[in-house]
Order: structure tokens, then C-alpha cells, then sequence
């Protein structure tokens, strides 16, 4: 048995959705097929949200372009317009009317989660009815009732022991009953109350390694528009290279430091049960792509760049400039916990703290309001974190160019650069 993990890109339009049809017939294996949701459904539902928790007068407007969205591809694929699955569509939109009628008396990432995780049902329910509209059998299958977590909204924790258990009963009985082929969502899961949960954003590659390991899948395979994973972003670099193969360790360092093309929580699972992940292209199916096992001899073969635009420094110290010493650093930290911000890069001399995180409009100013009431703190905007793996100088001139470093930090095999433009 292998998991599949189809990207939004690859269900972006009514020619993608046709093209994973085509994909999932060249393999005669039970397949447990993980899809995430379509196109940039999830960004249209996130301004759902904004709009929603603002009151801006928007908020219908956004949700008509997610529905105009989802029913032009349904136009697109289904000739008759009374099929089963325009009624099931519209009934699916309609959690969301239920969420948006009344104010909102919740926080924002319960309200996020129950909202955004509608984008992969959509998706699977179409892609299922389209399959078997064209005569490829499948199972849908709602995955809240398998991967159980708790409820930490939008970065939710599983609860694997309860997750394998129902793996086996929801999935594998189906497989064994010669049901070969289920499809099922990615990113969510369902909390002990039965409210819907996601797993971060990205997290459909995560829940492909979650169902792997629960199922002791052979391979997962991730499905993108890239022939494997690359040593660069195309949208950075014009030239890039493939990793043919590399190590779980090393797609662990890329992950972490934030290579795109995997969730960082993927590998761990695999890693555990020794399940190799493929990268492969849905455009051209039958190259071999990336393998990520525990072969390790290829790691340092060629250098590999990750950014991070968007990035704020903030640098804490105390307010009479004592040292930050390690009850500070508690409690610094416990703050940052709080208000789920990730730390990117850190660095620390005696009077002061400083960090690199993700600019979250919901998260990072409330932070430093928090931090500014013990703490003096000061911050820069706009900056880009640049990693590079296996460096030497020629790599770091190619990205430093033209460019003011504000941190820098090196060791064996990793140099990271938090840097603006000279502009």
C-alpha cells in the first residue's frame, strides 16, 4: 500500500483535476490518495476569516469568489449539471454560511480552522465524483474520523496512539475488503470534542506521513509541478538542481529551516518506520524525482538555499540592561509559546535577546506588546532569512550581493543571513 499527496497545484483547475485521474492509473497498488485544497482555495478562505472577524463588509464577497471558484471547475468537469456532487458542493458551502450568519464568540483560530478546513473537502468530494464519474472506484473518506488530535487550533497536536487504532479501523479494513483506492484530506483532523482541527499550514504532507505510519505504508509520494526537490526556489533562483537523493537527516535540516517543498513534521514518522518519500512531478509522472531515505553519501553533493521573506528581528534586553540570564530566557520564551510564534533563528550577547520570526498579523505585534511590558524591545520589518546547506564562499556572495547583513551565523555545514536590501 502507498499514500499519494496531491498539492493544491496539482487540482488547480478542472485539466488538473483530469490529470490526477491519469497519474493515479499508471499504478495498480492500493493507494490512500491525500489531497489538499484546491488552487489558493486556502488564501480566498483565510480572507473568509479576516473579513469575517473584522467586519470589513467583505466577507460575502470573498466567500462568492471561493464558491465561483469551485463551481467554474465544476462546470468543467461534469457535463450534466443535475449530477450529485453540485448538491453536495452547495451543502458543503453551506458549513461556512452556518459559521459566518452570527458574530463570532469564539477566538480566531477555532473560527480558522472550522472555516479554512472546508477548502479540502471541497477538494476531495470533486476529485472522488469525478473519478468515478469516469469509471476509477474510489472510497471518499472524511479523515477527521482517523486523525485525532487535540485542540490546539491551526497547529494541532495528534494523538497517535488514537489515530493508529482508528487508521487500521476507518482505512485499513476498507483496503482489505478490497476497497483499493480511498480519498481522503489533508491538513485537518478532529479534536476529542469533534470540532475540526488543522495541523499548520502545509500540513496535507504531514497527514500523508501520519496515515503512513499508522498504516505502514510502503512509500508516500508528494506530487508537485517540480521534477523533485530542488536546491533552490525557482522564484529565487533561475538556475536550480535537483537533490536526487538525500538523507531523512538532511531533509529534516531543510525542512526545519524552511525548504517548501516539505512539511517539517513529515519526515519523523517515516523516518521511524523507515518509509522513503518520493518527490515526484504530476506533469511528468514517470521521472524519478527525489528519494528521501536513510542513504546519507549524497547530502553534501551540492548546496541548497532556503528563504524567508517577510521576516521581523526583534531584539529584547532587559530594561535597566542587566543580563539576560536563563529566567529571563524562561520566560521569554514561554511568551513566545503563548502566542504560538516560531522562532526562526535566535542569538543572544549579555544584555540582550534577539530572534527572527515570521511576520503574523494576528501573532507578532500582540508579542511585542507582551514582551514591552517587561522588557525593552525593538524591531525591524521586511527582512529575508536566507539558509544556505553545504556553503562556501562563492554561495554566500550570490545571495549577500547588494545586500546589508544585520545577523549573521555560521557553522559546519549551515551559514544563515537575516539581510535587507542596500536600497
Amino acid at each position: 500500500m502507498k499514500v499519494f499527496k496531491f498539492g493544491g497545484a496539482s487540482v488547480k483547475n478542472a485539466e488538473a483535476v483530469k490529470n490526477v485521474e491519469s497519474v493515479i492509473k499508471l499504478f495498480n497498488d492500493d493507494l490512500v490518495v491525500v489531497i489538499s485544497a484546491m488552487g489558493k482555495t486556502t488564501n480566498g478562505l483565510e480572507k473568509v476569516v479576516e473579513s469575517y472577524l473584522n467586519k470589513d463588509g467583505k466577507t460575502q464577497e470573498h466567500f462568492q469568489e471561493v464558491k465561483d471558484f469551485h463551481f467554474n471547475i465544476l462546470n468543467d468537469l461534469f457535463s450534466a449539471k443535475n449530477h450529485p456532487i453540485f448538491t453536495e458542493i452547495h451543502n458543503t458551502f453551506v458549513e461556512i454560511e452556518w459559521e459566518i450568519e452570527d458574530e463570532a464568540v469564539r477566538e480566531y483560530d477555532y473560527v480558522y480552522d472550522q472555516i479554512v478546513s472546508v477548502g479540502e473537502m471541497l477538494a476531495t468530494k470533486i476529485v472522488s465524483a469525478f473519478l468515478k464519474e469516469n469509471g476509477t472506484e474510489n472510497t471518499w473518506l472524511d479523515v477527521r474520523n482517523v486523525i485525532q488530535t487535540d485542540n490546539t487550533y491551526r497547529n494541532a497536536k495528534v494523538d497517535w496512539v488514537v489515530t493508529e487504532q482508528f487508521a487500521k479501523k476507518e482505512i485499513q479494513a476498507k483496503l482489505e475488503k478490497g476497497q483499493n483506492l480511498i480519498i481522503t484530506q489533508g491538513f485537518i483532523g478532529s479534536s476529542s470534542e469533534l470540532f475540526t482541527t488543522t495541523l499548520g499550514r502545509e500540513g496535507s504532507d504531514f497527514s500523508a506521513g501520519i496515515l503512513a505510519y499508522c498504516l505502514n505504508a510502503e512509500s508516500v509520494t508528494i506530487w508537485k509541478d517540480v521534477p523533485g526537490m530542488l536546491n533552490a526556489d525557482p522564484k529565487w533562483f533561475d538556475v536550480t538542481e535537483k537533490l536526487n537523493n538525500i538523507s531523512y537527516h538532511e531533509a529534516v535540516e531543510l525542512a526545519y529551516y524552511g525548504a517548501s517543498v516539505i512539511h517539517p513534521k513529515t519526515i519523523k514518522p517515516l523516518h521511524n518506520k523507515n518509509i522513503p518519500l518520493y518527490i515526484k512531478s504530476f506533469i511528468n509522472p514517470k521521472e524519478d524525482g527525489t528519494i528521501i531515505n536513510e542513504n546519507s553519501s549524497e547530502d553534501s553533493l551540492i548546496p541548497s538555499f532556503i528563504f524567508k521573506m517577510n521576516q521581523v528581528l526583534i531584539s529584547i534586553s532587559a530594561k535597566d540592561y542587566s543580563f539576560i540570564l536563563e529566567d529571563s530566557l524562561s520566560h521569554i520564551f514561554g511568551l513566545f509559546s503563548d502566542k504560538g510564534v516560531k522562532i526562526n533563528l535566535m542569538q543572544n550577547s549579555a544584555i540582550s535577546f534577539s530572534v527572527c520570526v515570521d511576520f503574523d498579523n494576528q501573532k507578532t505585534l500582540p508579542l511585542i506588546d507582551e514582551l514591552r511590558k517587561d522588557y525593552k524591545v525593538l524591531y525591524n520589518e521586511n527582512l529575508e532569512l536566507v539558509t544556505i546547506r553545504h556553503y562556501d564562499e562563492e554561495t554566500i556572495k550570490r545571495v549577500t550581493t547588494n545586500k546589508e547583513i544585520i545577523v549573521e551565523q555560521k557553522s559546519r555545514n549551515t551559514a544563515r543571513f537575516v539581510m535587507k536590501d542596500n536600497s
